[in-house]
């Protein structure tokens, strides 16, 4: 099957994939293939070796070397100390290709998959899906929310909208990334949002946010930093910068210390935890 052709009936019929997923797999990689198309001679992205998708990884990296060579995992270490939310877009780059390949094996295009083990920076994130939170412990996460105020930070506002979008289901880089443009008040009460993708260039999933989401964005806006020019994230940071996608795993876990019954959790709460377990429980059936 023609790699492209594969791409796309893969993502047509991979219906576990959430729908930024899809967009983002889409993208990812179709550079790759594209990447490949135009390399003298082409290669066969069916019998590329590591080292050419080190190479075309390494294209979306220079900037954040700081002069330094991809040459390897100390370069991939330098950018997860030093660049973390670069770090994470890499790795996601890898996880799409790496998915990818166990599609092209599981329709019979190639007989092994890529280990693209050594292409991941190991930034520091849970392993697969974080275990959800059980009723009980998503109560006490939702006092600790409630509990975070002036005493525990500047911008505890700001901190309690995180922890309830994360809530809607956003990831935590889907949280740092949410538009303005793509918030909408129906004036009745109800608030919706896109979940962004990560390059700003498509929207995914449309969530309709829970009262408590809503009412801690009513309470944010009127507090929220001014936004530099041409920033329209709605989570702004001094300077009017957008937020760094690793806070919201910071503040999360910050929230968590707070009551034992979290603090001392294993694995720990982290934001992807919190985006994983939801506001409610999904019905059986």
């Amino acid at each position: 099957m023609d790699p492209r052709t594969l791409l796309d009936t893969w993502l047509d019929t991979a219906t576990h994939l959430r729908s930024s997923s899809r967009i983002e797999y889409q993208r990812e990689v179709d550079r790759w293939l594209t990447w490949c198309a135009l390399q003298h001679p082409p290669i066969d992205p069916y019998r590329c070796g590591i080292e050419d998708i080190a190479a075309w990884a390494g294209t979306y990296l220079t900037e954040h070397l700081d002069g330094r060579p991809f040459d390897g995992p100390q370069a991939l270490a330098h950018i997860a100390e030093h660049h973390r939310a670069a770090a994470l877009t890499h790795d996601r780059r890898i996880t799409a290709l790496t998915q990818y390949y166990e599609a092209a094996k599981d329709r019979g295009a190639i007989r092994l998959t890529p280990d693209l083990t050594m292409l991941r920076s190991g930034v520091d994130r849970d392993a697969g899906t974080p275990r959800r939170l059980t009723p009980m412990e998503r109560a006490v996460f939702l006092t600790c929310i409630g509990m975070w105020g002036p005493d525990r930070a500047r911008h505890y506002r700001r901190d309690r909208l995180i922890a309830y979008l994360l809530l809607e289901g956003l990831r935590p880089a889907e949280v740092a990334r949410v538009d303005t443009r793509h918030l909408y008040d129906l004036g009745t009460g109800v608030w919706e949002v896109r979940a962004p993708d990560y390059e700003y260039e498509a929207v995914g999933k449309k969530h309709v946010l829970e009262p408590l989401t809503v009412a801690a964005l009513v309470e944010y806006l009127p507090h929220r930093i001014r936004p530099a020019d041409d920033v329209h994230n709605l989570i702004t940071v001094q300077g009017g910068r957008p937020l760094d996608s690793g806070y919201p795993n910071l503040i999360v876990r910050q929230m968590a210390a707070t009551h034992p019954l979290l603090a001392q959790r294993t694995p720990p709460v982290t934001a992807d935890t919190i985006a994983h377990t939801g506001y409610w429980d999904t019905p059986a059936g």
